[in-house]
């Protein structure tokens, strides 16, 4: 084969191993709702168009956050593992069935984290700052039950001031209205 030959022939199959991947990435994280809402006091479901996938979007006056919901044993298992890049204003929200006291570890974690340890009404019991994926096996657990674990990428609670006591706003679904104060 001649030297434009191979050239080329080198060029075409790195082109087609970057398209390859790029239809990979969109196919793994594609998703089928759209939550949004201008305020934390008014989230609702959005269904998408036919055909269209999209993270969902939690948005609220001070954090617009794009996030991932899981339910399901498998999909927390995974969690944010095998990711290599976590976008500025992602987030999954782990949702259980009712309040323990979860434990998660750092398995397949390419990326440090921040955990945010959240009740069920969405106050921010505990956070676990910039978790190292060199940490695993440990595990990491709340100091008290919770129903809601929070995952984004590492630096993120402090960037938005976010500490022990802080409201994070949940999507209707998942969201538990607060007493009137008296």
């Amino acid at each position: 084969m001649s030297f434009t030959k191979r050239t080329l022939f080198l060029i075409g199959l790195l082109c087609v191993a970057i398209g390859v991947t790029c239809l990979l990435l969109v196919h793994f994280h594609s998703k089928p709702l759209s939550y949004s809402a201008s305020s934390a006091s008014n989230l609702s479901i959005v269904p998408l168009a036919q055909g269209t996938s999209t993270s969902p979007v939690l948005s609220t006056p001070s954090v617009p956050l794009q996030f991932e919901v899981v339910t399901s044993q498998a999909a927390q298992e995974k969690g944010l593992g095998g990711r290599a890049v976590i976008s500025d204003n992602y987030a999954m929200l782990f949702v259980f069935p009712q309040d323990g006291t979860y434990s998660f570890w750092m398995k397949g974690m390419l990326v440090p984290i921040d955990m945010v340890w959240v009740s069920d009404n969405g106050s921010i019991i505990a956070i676990n700052p910039s978790v190292s994926p060199a940490t695993y096996p440990a595990s990491f657990s709340p100091p008290q039950p919770v129903r809601y674990v929070l995952e984004t990428r590492a630096g993120f609670a402090q960037e938005k001031g976010w500490v022990v006591g802080t409201q994070i706003p949940l999507p209707s679904p998942y969201a538990t209205s607060l007493p009137d104060e008296k």
